[in-house]
This record gives C-alpha cells, sequence and structure tokens, in this order.
C-alpha cells in the first residue's frame, strides 16, 4: 500500500475501485478497541449501489495519493449493525472525547490515520482549526486562494494514546482493564471536573468505562446533586457496588441524602457487614464528628510485639493508604492507645505494643461539632483524631482533610481544586490472635 499517512476527512467520499472500475464511494472506517493505544483499522465502509458494505482491511490493495481506494474483491457483506462494532467518522467525529494528558473535554475534528508496522492504525485526533477546515473542504481552497493564512491555520493533535472515547457503542470491545484504562491515568478529582462538563447521558457513559474502584473514586470528588443523578440511572447493583468501594464516611454521606426506598434497595445489593456500617454512619449529622468519621483504620490488641505489627501492617498496606497511626483497642473495641508509624519502627522488635504506645489520647465524641474537630486536629497537629462513644468504645477516625472539608466556606471551595485524599483510610482492620 503506498498510502502513508493522512486524515479520515481525505478520503471519505472518495471513489472505491475493483479492477480500476469503480463501485462506490468510501462512507466510514471500522476500529476494534477504540481504547487502545493506536488501534488498527478492522475495515472500511463503502457505500454502494445495494448499500453501505463491509471492505476487511486486507481486501484493500491501495489507497493512492488521490484518495482512491482500490480493493481486490467486490465487497458483499453488508456494514455490520451499529451496536456491534465502532465507526470512526459516525461514532467519533464531531463528538467529544477525553484529553486524558490535558485532564480536558474536546471535540474531534478529525481523525489522522497512518500505515504503521504494516497495519492502517488510528494515531491522532485533530481538534484544532485546521481540521475543521480541512472537513468543511476550505483548507484545499485557501491553499489556492490564500496559502499564507491556512498554512497558519493551527493543527491541534492529541495522539490517540492520550485519547479516552466517550462512545455508549460496542462496550466490550472498548472498554479494557483499568491497568490499561487511559482514564485511569487522570486524578479522581480531575476526572471528577471532566464528569462533571458532560452531559448526563456521556458522564454516565464514562463511568460504565471504569471498574468500581476509580469510579468510586471520582464519586467522591462529585457534587452531590451529579452523584445522585448518576446513582438513579446506572442500575441499583453497580451503584451498590461503586459506593461499597467508597470511603465509608463518603459513602454515608451520599446514602443519608437518597430517599429511604432507593436506600434500602442499594444497601440491600451490599454485603451484610458494609450496609451494617453504612447504616450506622448515616445517622449521625454530617456536620458532627459522626457524620465525618471513616470506620476504615488499622487497629491493633496491645498485646502484639512491634516485629508481629510491622509485619502485619506489610500485609494490609497495599489495601491501605492511612496507615500513619495504629489504634490499640481491647476485646470490647476499647480505644487504649495510639501507636504512630514512627514509634512503632523506632521501637525494638520484641516490644510489645503496650509498652510503647501513646496513652494520653486527644479524641473527640461523634456529637463534637465539625469545627471544634477540627480545630483539635490543628491545635494538636493531628493527621486523624479517634472518634470514640462515652463508653470508650472506638467508632472511627476523622481525618485531616474531611475537617477541612467540612469547615472550608463555599467561596474557599470554588476556587481551590478538593483536598487530595491520599492520606485517607481503605479498609484495612489489622487482626490479631
Amino acid at each position: 500500500m503506498t498510502f502513508t499517512e493522512g486524515f479520515i476527512s481525505e478520503l471519505v467520499g472518495r471513489k472505491a475501485t475493483v479492477d480500476d472500475l469503480p463501485i462506490g464511494r468510501v462512507a466510514d472506517f471500522v476500529v476494534n478497541k477504540a481504547d487502545a493505544t493506536f488501534p488498527h483499522i478492522d475495515g472500511i465502509i463503502v457505500k454502494t449501489a445495494q448499500g453501505k458494505r463491509l471492505v476487511p482491511i486486507d481486501c484493500v490493495a491501495d489507497i493512492d495519493h488521490r484518495g482512491t481506494v482500490a480493493l481486490s474483491m467486490t465487497p458483499k457483506e453488508p456494514a455490520p449493525p451499529d451496536d456491534e462494532t465502532l465507526y470512526l467518522v459516525a461514532d467519533l467525529l464531531d463528538k467529544q472525547i477525553v484529553d486524558v494528558d490535558g485532564r480536558k473535554v474536546v471535540r474531534i475534528n478529525d481523525i489522522e490515520i497512518a500505515s504503521t508496522a504494516g497495519r492502517l492504525r488510528v494515531v491522532a485526533a485533530d481538534i484544532g482549526v485546521s481540521g475543521l477546515l480541512r472537513r468543511l473542504g476550505i483548507r484545499a481552497i485557501g491553499k489556492r486562494l490564500t496559502p499564507a493564512m491556512y498554512r497558519g491555520a493551527p493543527r491541534a493533535l492529541i495522539p490517540w494514546s492520550s485519547v479516552a472515547p466517550i462512545t455508549e457503542k460496542n462496550p466490550a470491545q472498548v472498554q479494557l482493564s483499568i491497568k490499561e484504562s487511559k482514564l485511569s491515568r487522570i486524578h479522581p478529582s480531575e476526572l471528577a471536573e471532566i464528569i462533571g462538563e458532560l452531559s448526563k447521558r456521556e458522564a454516565l457513559t464514562i463511568v460504565k468505562q471504569l471498574d468500581d474502584e476509580t469510579a468510586a473514586d471520582a464519586f467522591e470528588h462529585l457534587d452531590r446533586d451529579v452523584q445522585k443523578s448518576l446513582i438513579e440511572d446506572i442500575g441499583t447493583q453497580r451503584a451498590a457496588d461503586i459506593i461499597e468501594e467508597m470511603d465509608a464516611d463518603d459513602a454515608a454521606d451520599l446514602l443519608g441524602d437518597l430517599p429511604e426506598e432507593e436506600r434500602s434497595k442499594l444497601l440491600g445489593e451490599m454485603n451484610t457487614f458494609t450496609a451494617h456500617e453504612l447504616r450506622e454512619l448515616a445517622k449521625y449529622p454530617d456536620d458532627t464528628a459522626g457524620g465525618l468519621m471513616t470506620t476504615a483504620f488499622v487497629w491493633i490488641y496491645p498485646h502484639r510485639t512491634t516485629e508481629a505489627t510491622i509485619k502485619k501492617i506489610r500485609e494490609i498496606g497495599p489495601g491501605s493508604e492511612f496507615i500513619y497511626y495504629l489504634y490499640v483497642v481491647d476485646r470490647r473495641d476499647a480505644l487504649l492507645g495510639v501507636l504512630s508509624l514512627r514509634a512503632l519502627l523506632l521501637a525494638p522488635p520484641s516490644a510489645f505494643v503496650e509498652s510503647v504506645m501513646e496513652t494520653d489520647i486527644v479524641s473527640v465524641l461523634p456529637e463534637t461539632p465539625a469545627v471544634e474537630v477540627a480545630a483539635t486536629i490543628a491545635k494538636y497537629d493531628l493527621l486523624a483524631v479517634p472518634v470514640v462513644h462515652e463508653s470508650g468504645r472506638l467508632l472511627g477516625i476523622v481525618t485531616v482533610d474531611d475537617a477541612i472539608d467540612a469547615i472550608m466556606s463555599p467561596d474557599v471551595a470554588r476556587h481551590l481544586p478538593r483536598f487530595t485524599r491520599h492520606h485517607k483510610a481503605h479498609a484495612a482492620a489489622a487482626e490479631s490472635d
């Protein structure tokens, strides 16, 4: 094939020939995994007198410099149904995409393709003026009439490796595992901003392409109204799966804002332990320590050695983000002391936790107002403060980011990104014999 690179707008509408005889015109291009790094084109759609026909890419003999597409056979197979494949023209041109590296939503004006490694591949999306002019057929005229002006028309090409299409078509092929998903490269707060800019339908499409954990991370940064709107439309089971992956305090706040009937349905789809935990958290007002706390923290028993404790932390570490404090409890969950990670690492390996833990504990009650919680964290320079029942039982912890979020004024919140959640805890209960 003499074709090396070009734009699909330059090929759409061109003649398709077999043995130099025209049989139709190029109408579209079929791809498999739109979310792949540089997806290869599987076929070309040719509009013939008999209707649209699929030409496998192996049957495309050449694309010459004039844009004529020479075929090695007359296409007879009908074009695949819209819900069984993805079309570059019909599904992507003029549609919004996520620019993963630019962290923004943009619109595709044209698509660049190239012949690489013996395959015709999608290599870039043109989102600039140049692509729009090319689509409108103005650029070719302008080259002849005002060459200087049109040479200056900016080209804004985004490599396809940084493009995440927003499409409901062919989800089984478009969706990849989260390790491969381009959307996983975006910080949850930025992903939430992107989702917030989209229409409801487009936002749902993005959520469907995320695994539960990534969707949960993004949900935690969404406005409550957007959260509830998406929950209503993604289905009870999927919504429950996402909420289960959210930090417990955020999940409880969301559930607390839903109608009782909807909340009960969602809790009914969750495992018994999580559902019970969220029901308990949802009882507390949002502006109290109980409403801010999470039950995801690391706890240990006092009779462990520091060596055994470090070993245990290594086991649960990959699933835990907040391991700066370890909370020492007895068999009835009464809080006995707090052990910082620093103190744990500096203690002799054979020392027992109870001999190195801090027993002068700073804590708050579940009814403590959010402002007082934040003041306590600031006064004692803490990353988290334990929330303790009046009986002494440890209920949860309030992390510094949630405390800041709770007291931040709306004016400040509008101008600052949400405090990063790298210090939030996920499920990490350290079990001891």
